[in-house]
């Protein structure tokens, strides 16, 4: 009888001798300085297999099952790509099992001109989608008792709850601005109070500091959405805008903010510190989140469920091609996969 240890083993590695070579070609310009070195991570290659599904980054965030902890920030609105754009966003959302906000809907408070630009939850099956107005329409709706608007612009979407974006320092920079006649905390209140709907609320670029937090932890809303400083900056966006006076004056609103780790330690102090008064306990991490390495770190760092936003680079795929939109998103969710298995958070 044969001893099975005598059989060669067969050469599975047929391209070897071609890697070798790039291996000894690439050494000197493959050195990583230690001053360069991610410090956010230990780094612990003994503890899990490869991957090879997406199984240990699922979840369940506002009451749906998501495959991976992406957001798909609000975006674009009334512009001649939103079509397009909020589809291709979808139909991945439905692919991957991730949510989506839509950018600004207040066009659809007046008009139903552009209402198929924004009607996509048949390309995103059950995947949670919340619509998007300004604190300030909803002041006026308020004022003007047509509340019951929101309700009927949640049917027509189909949408699971509406994301409410608060922005006084965008408003009073632009130039077409609104100006808020009470406080976005009293009119988010009096939104809770009026109409049964879901509610996020979300900063436009600045994000939040503690006692804006506490207050928005206390209510019964779905979740808080950062937009903290780091990502797009809208009150920047106007300052740019704007004549140069303008500029000269008030240049310096554009760098007050709060980053969204400084955000985290705001949350996670505060959830300790609310007990039974905590009753927001969902967080969507946005603004500056330029990777799947930076969505991981602060997901893992906050005590609350936690997804992270992204909006620029999705849009920069979104507008070109769903295959290049589709082909990001694969690379992202795998690289999540690949940073719980072996990457722990210091």
């Amino acid at each position: 009888m044969a001893n099975p240890l005598d059989k060669p083993l067969e050469n599975s590695d047929q391209n070897s001798p071609e890697r070798k070579k790039d291996h000894i070609e690439l050494a000197f310009k493959s050195r990583v300085e230690s001053q360069s070195i991610d410090t956010r991570f230990n780094y612990e290659p003994l503890l899990a297999a490869h991957p090879s599904d997406q199984e240990n980054i699922k979840l369940t965030f506002l009451g749906k099952k998501f495959t991976a902890p992406i957001w798909v920030s609000s975006m674009t609105g009334g512009t001649a790509l939103a079509g397009t754009i909020n589809k291709n966003l979808a139909k991945a959302c439905g692919e991957f099992g991730l949510g989506m906000g839509l950018g600004s809907c207040r066009q659809l408070l007046h008009s139903d001109e552009y209402l198929d630009d924004f009607q996509i939850r048949k390309y995103m099956d059950d995947q949670p989608l919340y619509a998007n107005l300004g604190i300030a329409q909803l002041e006026l709706l308020i004022e003007n008792n047509q509340l019951i608007k929101v309700n009927e612009l949640l049917d027509k979407l189909e949408a699971d709850g509406l994301i409410i974006h608060v922005n006084p320092l965008q408003e009073w920079l632009q130039p077409e601005g609104d100006k808020f006649l009470k406080s976005p905390l009293s009119t988010i209140q009096k939104v809770l109070d009026q109409a049964d709907i879901r509610i996020i609320v979300k900063e436009v670029g600045q994000g939040m500091g503690p006692e804006s937090l506490e207050q928005l932890l206390k209510l019964p809303i779905e979740a808080i959405d950062f937009g903290a400083s780091g990502g797009t900056n809208f009150a920047l966006l106007e300052i740019l805008r704007s004549a140069a006076h303008i500029a000269e004056n008030y240049s310096k609103l554009a760098h007050v903010g709060h980053n969204a780790e400084e955000m985290i330690d705001f949350v996670n102090a505060l959830t300790i510190s609310l007990g039974n008064d905590l009753k927001c306990k969902q967080v969507i991490i946005s603004g500056g989140v330029s990777d799947f390495l930076d969505g991981f770190y602060l997901t893992q760092k906050i005590v609350l469920p936690a997804v992270y936003g992204q909006a620029s680079g999705l849009l920069k795929h979104a507008q070109s091609s769903y295959e290049l939109l589709q082909e990001h998103l694969e690379m992202q969710i795998k690289g999540l996969a690949l940073a719980k298995a072996y990457l722990k958070v210091k």
